[in-house]
């Protein structure tokens, strides 16, 4: 994929079914994280309230969600069983999305985990 400069443009050039996917998970994101603020990092889009939160991508024959954490991974290990994981990533398949719920709490363990390492570094 061709380098992008805004997530529209990136979600643009993806195929319509993790498109899909992705626009639902992006919208659910932004519910989760209100102020939150969009870039492309690393060709993929990211979303950042003060620092980095969470990301998501597209591969071939999945959708990802780049949760940046290996402590949210393994907080939310039970509810992930049925995905496939690996530090900070969760793939899924388009037509089998995160539930919405459980988005929300990953975001919302990200949202204070950022806090908890900017209050240790004051």
């Amino acid at each position: 994929m061709a380098a992008t400069a805004d997530v529209d443009t990136y979600l643009a050039g993806v195929p319509a079914e993790q498109r899909a996917a992705l626009e639902t998970l992006r919208a659910q994101i932004k519910a989760a994280a209100p102020g939150v603020t969009e870039t492309i990092s690393y060709g993929v889009p990211v979303f950042k309230l003060g620092k980095s939160l969470v990301s998501m991508g597209a591969a071939k024959a999945h959708c990802a969600f780049y949760v940046m954490s290996s402590t949210a991974i393994e907080a939310f290990s039970s509810e992930l069983a049925g995905y496939s994981t690996s530090p900070g990533t969760i793939r899924f398949k388009p037509d089998a999305p995160l539930p919405p719920g459980l988005v929300a709490r990953i975001v919302a363990a990200r949202i204070a985990e950022n806090a908890a390492t900017a209050a240790r570094a004051r």
